[in-house]
């Protein structure tokens, strides 16, 4: 990409830019949707903190998930400078001393727009996480293999998972995991936590109408219980939707907080390729969240690499609506 040298930008015109980039960034997905991010402004520069109030501390002790969620959204940041015309400068946890900053983001110079830019900025509101079944349109090969470019291209790998035993192997350990869990009343409860029952106005958590009452796919992908006994959920394409899709593992060469970040950002980028082409994708952490069916599924199924995200990609015509705080809950701008 060719930057050219930064202009002299007037105050009023970094103000805009950096705000319009926070605006995309609280638009990633997270686990929950938790939305663990706090943004500030200051001085030219936005600085991203992770929100350690909202992080799993049953699920996620360490944090991995919350710095991929956090990831996919400077992903989005990123993105919406690029569409601006500038060119993101971004340093990924820039202070030793300071753990909870993830990364600062300054404007370099400028950047010409790019076709694959707008695409991609384009779906950052539109795209939806779903939690069901897919219907049985094929995923075209050649979409697989851009998506696997996509994850590439931020230094993380994305393995399409060909092996119907694999699959077999990452749905048994999916049920596995969400059985233990379930059976753990206070993992159960931190997960209660984030479940928003019918009408309620909260901007963060998971609708009731995000999920299925039931969901069913081949072979079978447990989901996350956040209804526990109630019955929420909707009714749409239960039985008629239940394709598992294309099965696919986000993994890293390391499992360090820097590879996290790198994964979200990598992720992201999958993601919102994918919804460009009417591909939505369903998150199936459970078994990752349990250090020893990771640790199985590193070394049996991952060749030795660290998986971050298990998921399934396919067609849907799932449209509920997406949840997210205003930015003046997680923007401070002074």
């Amino acid at each position: 990409m060719n930057v050219h040298p930064a202009r002299t930008m007037t105050p009023e015109e970094t103000a805009f830019a950096l705000r319009t980039a926070v605006e995309a960034a609280v638009q990633a997905p997270s686990v929950h949707n938790t939305q663990p991010w706090a943004f500030t402004i200051e001085s030219g520069e936005i600085r991203l903190d992770a929100d350690s109030g909202r992080r799993l501390r049953v699920g996620d002790p360490a944090g991995r998930e919350l710095l991929i969620s956090c990831g996919a959204a400077l992903l989005n940041a990123r993105l919406a400078l690029l569409e601006l015309g500038y060119e993101p400068r971004v340093r990924v946890l820039p202070d030793p001393d300071r753990p909870g900053l993830l990364a600062t983001i300054r404007i370099g110079g400028e950047a010409p727009r790019d076709e694959h830019t707008r695409l991609l900025h384009a779906q950052i509101e539109r795209r939806r996480t779903h939690r069901a079944g897919f219907t049985d349109l094929p995923v075209p090969e050649r979409l697989v293999e851009a998506l696997v470019a996509q994850a590439s291209a931020e230094g993380a790998r994305l393995t399409p998972v060909r092996s119907e035993a694999a699959v077999r192997v990452l749905a048994a350990l999916t049920g596995a995991a969400q059985d233990v869990q379930s059976q753990d009343r206070v993992f159960g409860l931190e997960v209660v936590r984030w479940a928003r029952p019918p009408g309620s106005s909260r901007g963060d958590g998971v609708p009731a109408q995000a999920y299925p009452r039931e969901a069913r796919t081949d072979p079978p992908f447990a989901q996350r219980d956040y209804a526990r006994g109630h019955s929420w959920g909707h009714a749409a394409d239960q039985f008629a939707a239940t394709s598992a899709g294309v099965v696919a593992v986000l993994t890293t060469s390391g499992d360090s907080r820097e590879e996290w970040l790198a994964a979200g950002q990598a992720l992201q980028r999958v993601l919102l390729h994918a919804f460009a082409y009417g591909i939505s994708a369903a998150f199936h952490s459970q078994a990752l969240e349990m250090f020893h069916l990771r640790e199985f599924l590193r070394q049996e199924v991952c060749s030795g690499e660290h998986p971050q995200m298990i998921m399934r990609l396919g067609f849907t015509f799932d449209d509920t609506p997406g949840v997210r705080r205003p930015v003046s809950e997680v923007l401070e701008e002074r």
